[in-house]
């Protein structure tokens, strides 16, 4: 009996007793695989093993029909690349080309995939947007000193240099890392905002414009001034469009003004139209040197006209009240001589036959006595004497 494998086996040569084997079938009996295929576990029909010629080492399999692979290759018939190579071919399988900054690539292109470190490229041999090479490989790429807000944020490094430049500032920035205002710019609170000028400076002139720091603006032109050069200057006022700043005209309204005297109630008014009137220009100008420049710095054309008429006003005051001190002080003198001549000062002497008179008055030929005494029988001697007449007694004086 021939005893063949009812599975493997197409029959038996009765002769000889051999089995003829189906393809993938092997032995005397027909019951084992041939090389190249297998038997799935608790399966009686052997299969292909199907293994990859070119990733293969072999064209057998295991028990799972799982081929054994080259280097690089895998998959159960050993017909893709591994982890970290590609491109498939006849030979092999090549490593990825990656820098060691990523543990995959396209298996087809090459092309790496998820670069570390803050690389990328197709090798990953590119530093991120945002990053640059430092000149220590050990380092890697670090991130750009520049900030989002002032540039681009992307850097690079000069031959030769260790720090890096930014690319590109933005409007109003400027230096290596953009960190710094740029002309025309000024520092608020760590953003460079343009200065506020009103169009009244020239960057020609002052490049700064403003301070950098506060702002403030520099080299006011047009007669203008201000923190902004929003304002004109002392003696200029804006024009009727509101856009220039023009001289005012000297063209003063006038005003009165009035001062009094003590003990008295009679007013005397000054008008700065009769200092119009009696100061034309042409004498002012003689007095007081006027500069036709607009950018004259006299004392006289600094000073307004409002500010004239009251220095004028204030000694014209002064000198009334130095009048009023003289006339009181010349009254006040002449009070006293009057009170001094007409002191009742006097001296009687009265002795045994007569009585001696005597007075302040002595020294005066014209002073009049004769109402010193009011009796009736009281008489005046032509030298001067004064003889006491009562009803018992003559006395001579």
């Amino acid at each position: 009996l021939c005893n063949c494998s009812s599975v493997g086996s197409a029959g038996c040569n009765l002769t000889t007793g051999q089995c003829h084997c189906l393809p993938g079938y092997t032995g005397p009996r027909c019951h084992s695989c041939a090389h190249g295929f297998f038997r799935q576990q608790g399966g009686q029909q052997c299969q292909p093993c199907s293994c990859s010629p070119a990733g293969a080492t072999s064209e057998q399999c295991d028990h799972s029909g799982k081929c054994q692979c080259k280097v690089g290759v895998t998959g159960l018939k050993c017909d893709r690349c591994s982890e970290g190579f590609y491109r498939f071919n006849e030979s092999s399988c090549e490593p990825c080309q990656c820098h060691n900054l990523s543990h995959s690539c396209d298996s087809s292109t090459g092309t790496c995939l998820d670069c570390q470190e803050n690389t990328e490229g197709e090798h990953c041999e590119l530093c991120k947007e945002g990053f640059y090479r430092s000149t220590q490989p050990a380092h890697g790429c670090q991130r750009c000193p520049c900030s989002t807000v002032a540039s681009t944020g992307t850097c690079h490094l000069e031959p030769g240099e260790s720090i890096p430049r930014c690319d590109k500032c933005k409007a109003g920035y400027t230096g290596l890392n953009c960190n710094q205002c740029d002309k025309g710019y000024f520092n608020s609170d760590s953003i460079c905002t343009r200065c506020e000028c009103n169009g009244n400076v020239d960057p020609v002139l002052s490049p700064s414009v403003c301070r950098p720091d506060s702002g403030e603006c520099i080299g006011c032109l047009y007669h203008t001034t201000g923190f902004h050069c929003e304002l004109c200057q002392e003696g200029y006022s804006r024009d009727s469009q509101g856009t220039n700043c023009t001289r005012k005209e000297a063209t003063p309204e006038p005003r009165e003004f009035t001062t009094s005297a003590p003990d008295t109630t009679k007013a005397t008014s000054f008008s700065t139209a009769v200092l119009n009137s009696t100061l034309s220009p042409t004498t002012l100008q003689t007095i007081f040197p006027i500069s036709s420049s607009d950018n004259s710095t006299s004392a006289f054309a600094d000073v307004s006209w409002t500010q004239f008429n009251i220095i004028i006003l204030t000694v014209i005051i002064i000198v009334v009240v130095l009048l009023m001190g003289f006339v009181g002080a010349v009254y006040m003198y002449r009070e006293y001589q009057n009170r001094k001549l007409n002191a009742p000062f006097w001296t009687i002497e009265l002795k045994e036959d007569n009585i001696s008179f005597s007075s302040y008055h002595d020294s005066i030929p014209n002073a009049d006595v004769s109402g010193l005494l009011e009796d009736d029988g009281n008489e005046v001697a032509p030298n001067g004497q004064l003889t006491l007449t009562t009803p018992m007694h003559n006395f001579k004086a």
